[in-house]
């Protein structure tokens, strides 16, 4: 007698050209993911089911958001046919609303973010070729985005769009901060943190309709780049004697605009007329910041930062081995380059940490590390409430330092040091240290940006009823101060979704 074989049933494919991610085991849940904030969708064409599923899951292990339909949801759609106009024809047939707003990537993009274990930033050598162009001819006119006046409530990356106007801002921002009309130097700071955070370039006024910060000076000096290809107003303060003068004497450590405002007053316009002039007397900050001058002027690289975190980590373990070291700034947000380097160190033994920071200065003595330091002991009480200013400093301990950096314990090498031949160079390091329990407060404090802290803090308070700042979180409605362990804490307690760090460059 025949065994006649069952037929095996064959999955059909989905009709939108994605396939299911697959799952596994060990996978992490979709609300277990570390980066919510960005949800991927893989496009199958030209890829294959098989490697998008092995992709998908790939990416679900090492914590993204990865999409098994195309929806308003996703943020970044990564392809592997690099044919603008056949991905393009496909994407359109697809109703979508915010495909526009959507990164649309090679697969560089996703290899990229892999190798790094989180997202990366968006740069032109991920883009697919001429989508762009065929996105803006799509859309006209542009749909009016929404888009929170608060930076804690948007996502900025390194990626600025909007560069050409930005760079006009922070001139314009600048030139009110050396005249000490506050109001308006930090509108211009909000209109450009505003337009940082875009997913796109504004290409004419239209395209600002519905977004807040954009004050009527913010405008029409857009509408005069628009138009002109650079701003008149900003030439013109740019080429002033003033503002030259301020910008050059505010660049050393040490000096402030109120000081290099008297020194412009008493006629000095130059380093050697300061360092000649016999009524100026340089305190021991301005007297490292002209030595060292030519060095801590100098961009600070990613590498370089890691090499003084090695140099750092080792002292503070030297001494504790319950220490903890995190790098924050802007190299936690995610750059490549800053002016100096800020690190937090502390220990989970309470009240240690005020006498590791003393320790770490007196083993960079004996090293020959130490090139200058300002050491502020702790003024920090728990029973104080949180400052009521915006960018009030922190009363944890803290040292301000310039230490020497070896080129040998660079990986790559110093950066800029063509034609110096010494070997080693300057850099301005910052140390804070602040008690265990207020390690999450410190470190959301010290990650910034400034305009995204400033935003946080004014969100608490005008929206929440709340006290932030680098210390605690006070609650004012139930008269209590919220613990802490994480950033993460923070913003659920602010009713905030969480922004990673990298996002955080408002």
């Amino acid at each position: 007698m025949m065994i006649r074989a069952r037929a095996a049933r064959k999955k059909p494919r989905p009709e939108d050209g994605g396939g299911g991610g697959g799952g596994g085991g060990g996978v992490p849940r979709r609300e277990d993911a570390r980066f919510q904030g960005v949800r991927v969708y893989l496009v199958e064409r030209k890829m294959g089911r098989s490697r998008r599923s092995f992709l998908t899951q790939l990416a679900r292990s090492k914590g993204f958001v990865v999409e098994d339909v195309l929806s308003d949801e996703v943020t970044h759609v990564v392809s592997e046919d690099c044919q603008a106009s056949s991905l393009w024809t496909w994407l359109r047939g697809h109703d979508v609303k915010n495909l526009p707003t959507m990164h649309l990537l090679g697969i560089s993009w996703f290899t990229d973010s892999m190798r790094e274990g989180k997202p990366v930033a968006v740069e032109t050598r991920h883009l697919i070729e001429d989508t762009l162009p065929k996105l803006a001819e799509s859309t006209s006119p542009a749909p009016v985005l929404t888009v929170s006046q608060y930076a804690c409530k948007r996502r900025t990356t390194t990626t600025n769009n909007n560069k050409i106007f930005t760079d006009a801002f922070e001139v314009l921002a600048e030139r009110y901060e050396f005249n000490e009309i506050h109001g308006r130097c930090l509108a211009f700071r909000r209109a450009s943190s505003l337009l940082k955070s875009l997913p796109r370039a504004v290409r004419c006024l239209g395209d600002t309709g519905g977004l807040p910060c954009l004050g009527e000076h913010c405008k029409a000096v857009m509408e005069e780049i628009l138009q002109c290809g650079r701003s008149f107003e900003v030439e013109k303060i740019l080429s002033d004697e003033r503002y030259q003068t301020l910008k050059l004497f505010t660049s050393v450590f040490g000096v402030g605009p109120k000081t290099a405002e008297k020194w412009y007053r008493g006629g000095l316009r130059s380093f050697s007329d300061v360092l000649a002039a016999p009524g100026i007397h340089l305190n021991r900050m301005q007297q490292s910041g002209f030595l060292h001058y030519g060095d801590i002027s100098r961009a600070v690289s990613k590498a370089e930062a890691r090499a003084l975190g090695n140099i750092i980590d080792e002292a503070v373990h030297a001494i504790t081995p319950d220490g903890i070291l995190a790098l924050t700034g802007g190299f936690r947000r995610g750059k490549e380059f800053g002016h100096d380097v800020d690190f937090i160190v502390t220990t989970r033994e309470p009240g240690k940490e005020e006498s590791l920071i003393t320790n770490i200065i007196e083993r960079f003595k004996q090293q020959g590390l130490l090139l200058y330091c300002e050491h502020n002991a702790s003024t920090f009480h728990k029973l104080e409430f949180p400052s009521h200013q915006f960018e009030a400093m922190d009363h944890f301990a803290k040292c301000f330092l310039i230490l020497r950096l070896e080129g040998s314990q660079v990986e790559g090498g110093l950066h800029g040091a063509e034609g110096d031949d010494r070997g080693w160079r300057a850099v301005r390091v910052d140390l804070v240290s602040p008690p265990m329990d207020r390690y999450a407060f410190a470190l959301l404090g010290w990650t910034g940006s400034r305009q995204f802290e400033r935003d946080l803090r004014r969100f608490a308070r005008a929206e929440r009823r709340m006290l932030l700042d680098n210390h605690t979180l006070y609650d004012k409605t139930k008269k209590e101060f919220l613990a802490a362990t994480t950033e993460r804490d923070i913003f659920a307690h602010l009713g905030l979704e969480y922004i990673e760090p990298w996002q955080r460059n408002a």
